[in-house]
């Protein structure tokens, strides 16, 4: 059984697939973001503006996520 055979694997999944896409379209450092996001760990708690702070589009995070050129 894979993690999208229930309702709530598949919501999983999607929401996993949403953030890699997302970082994509921004420009960040996969790795990174994905790293960033396990940190924090987003929760059904936190406040919007907590939740934004994490979202791709903001400055810090993308300050931190960037993809670094050699």
């Amino acid at each position: 059984m894979s993690s999208s055979d229930t309702r709530e694997g598949a919501t999983a999944n999607a929401l996993y697939l949403i953030l890699v896409e997302m970082a994509k379209v921004y420009g960040l450092n996969l790795y990174e973001y994905l790293k960033l996001m396990l940190e924090k760990r987003p929760s059904k708690d936190m406040s919007d503006d907590d939740l934004a702070k994490l979202a791709p589009w903001d400055e810090t995070v993308q300050e931190l996520c960037k993809i670094k050129m050699e």
